[in-house]
């Protein structure tokens, strides 16, 4: 195991934002990733296992312990079921994107929505990753891990994983104790793509003529376009691209909440059912009705230009600017709407 001292974190985050690790090593096998962990613990140090850095926040102190960079790589396609689906087991590793490339290059439909979202594959059903009417529960089957407690390898079927919006076991109730080593995703081959968010059907039908369905590859390109017009989009030297995504995640209310966060605001409030009795609203417009615009910035800690839901490093910002936007942010819409926005970033190295 190469180890090492004292090593910067903010490289390896899409905010470029964090102090460094007292000890950094990069895991490459299964194996590494024990090894890693049987030296933290006979040290009794504090682990943190770091992926694809896109929705972190690190702390400007850094974090006093050992980080472990999941570098697992490779990826099978084993086909089968009754309707000939495929079964892509890629390693935690890969590049999320890619596999989204690598699956519509194959005709298979199930994750054509999430297309564009940095990070890799161990993270995706860590937060239940989804996007424009997808979350990869709908997909995955089955999710190996690393139990740090226990130091042993276990593997969780999609109904153990606890999914639910934006949550998972692994960010609930099991916060910090599995490490994702692997992720296996069942997916339609010749399926037909998901065209269910507004914004995607407006994009979609802009681009293909009427009455044609869209290939997997055109919604794909669709969801690049409108991502990249948020900001969204991993762009170089795009100022905007220097965040977490999504800062803040989408409110699920009771409709009864809905009713009274609508006389709140100044223009209609938009919301989409979330099961019986539910509804999610925006937390984009949320954060605009309560006086924030895109653009707004707090010394170097910003919001996105192109879109009110990313908080952006405008060079040089630190972990603290950012807090400070974000809790100015919240404390606002709370104050307005009587619901505090619950942040979507991992938080690493705070005490």
């Amino acid at each position: 195991m190469n180890l090492k001292k004292n090593q910067p974190l903010a490289p390896f985050t899409t905010l470029g934002i964090g102090g460094p690790a007292l000890w950094f090593a990069e895991a490459a096998s299964e194996e590494e990733i024990g090894e890693a962990v049987a030296w933290a613990r006979e040290r009794a140090m504090p682990l943190f296992v770091l992926g694809g850095g896109s929705n972190l926040l690190v702390s400007d102190a850094g974090f006093d312990g050992l980080v472990l960079h999941v570098r697992l790589r490779g990826m099978d396609v084993e086909i089968g079921g009754a309707a000939g689906e495929r079964v892509y087991r890629a390693a935690a590793g890969e590049d999320w994107d890619g596999l989204v490339s690598r699956a519509v290059v194959d005709g298979c439909a199930g994750i054509e929505c999430l297309a564009g979202i940095p990070g890799t594959v161990g993270g995706t059903p860590v937060q239940n990753v989804g996007a424009y009417g997808q979350e990869v529960a709908s997909v995955i089957e089955r999710v190996r891990v690393f139990d740090l407690e226990e130091h042993l390898f276990a593997e969780f079927t999609a109904a153990e994983c606890g999914f639910s919006y934006r949550r998972s076991r692994f960010n609930s109730v099991d916060r910090g104790r599995y490490a994702v080593t692997r992720v296996d995703y069942r997916l339609r081959p010749g399926g037909a793509p998901t065209i269910a968010y507004p914004d995607l059907q407006r994009a979609i039908h802009a681009s293909v003529e009427a009455g044609r369905e869209p290939a997997l590859a055109e919604v794909v390109a669709a969801v690049r376009r409108i991502r990249q017009s948020k900001g969204m989009l991993l762009v170089d030297g795009d100022p905007d691209c220097r965040s977490a995504g999504s800062f803040f995640k989408n409110p699920v209310v009771t409709e009864g909440q809905a009713q009274r966060m609508a006389g709140a605001g100044a223009t209609k409030l938009p919301q989409f059912g979330a099961g019986p009795g539910l509804v999610k609203v925006p937390a984009a417009w949320l954060i605009e009705q309560a006086g924030f615009k895109r653009g707004y910035a707090v010394g170097a800690a910003g919001i996105s230009s192109r879109h009110t839901l990313a908080l952006v490093n405008r060079g040089g910002a630190t972990a603290g600017e950012i807090l400070a936007l974000a809790g100015q942010i919240a404390d606002a819409v709370e104050a307005r709407f009587g619901i505090r926005l619950e942040m979507e970033p991992v938080l690493v190295g705070f005490s």
